[in-house]
C-alpha cells in the first residue's frame, strides 16, 4: 500500500517544519541557558568577593541611576536568591533543550525513514 504523491509531499513538509521549529527552538533554548549561566557564574564570584569582607559592613547595591546602601548580610541574602533562582531557570532550560533535541531528532530519523536514504526503499522524485 503506497501513499499518493501529494500525500507523501504534504507528511514530508509537516515533517520537515517540526525538525527545523525543533531546531530552532533549540539554540534559542542553548543561548538562553548559556546566558543565564553567565550570569549565575557572575553572582557567585560577587558572593565570593562579599563573604571574603570582615566585619559588619553596608554595601552598596546599584538601582537605576543611584545607589542605595544594603547591609552585607540583606545583600548575601538577595544574591543567593538571585543564584537559585538562575540556578532552577538553568535546570529548566536544560530539560527542555533535551526535549527539543529528541523531538528534532525523532523528525530527522521520521525523515530518513520516509525518504529512505539508507537504500532499502526506491528513491522518490518529490
Amino acid at each position: 500500500m503506497s501513499l499518493p504523491d501529494d500525500t507523501l509531499r504534504k507528511i514530508l513538509v509537516q515533517i520537515q517544519q517540526t525538525a527545523v521549529q525543533s531546531q530552532r527552538a533549540l539554540n534559542l533554548s542553548v543561548q538562553q541557558t548559556t546566558a543565564k549561566d553567565r550570569e549565575r557564574r557572575i553572582l557567585q564570584l560577587t558572593i565570593d568577593e562579599i563573604s571574603g569582607i570582615e566585619g559588619d559592613v553596608n554595601l552598596y547595591k546599584g538601582v537605576g541611576k543611584m545607589f542605595m546602601m544594603v547591609p552585607r548580610k540583606e545583600m548575601e541574602k538577595e544574591l543567593k536568591d538571585q543564584e537559585k533562582e538562575l540556578a532552577d531557570d538553568i535546570a529548566s532550560l536544560t530539560k527542555k533543550s533535551k526535549y527539543l533535541e529528541k523531538q528534532f531528532n525523532d523528525a530527522q530519523a521520521q525523515l530518513r525513514d520516509i525518504v529512505g536514504i539508507d537504500g532499502s526503499t526506491p528513491d522518490r522524485h518529490l
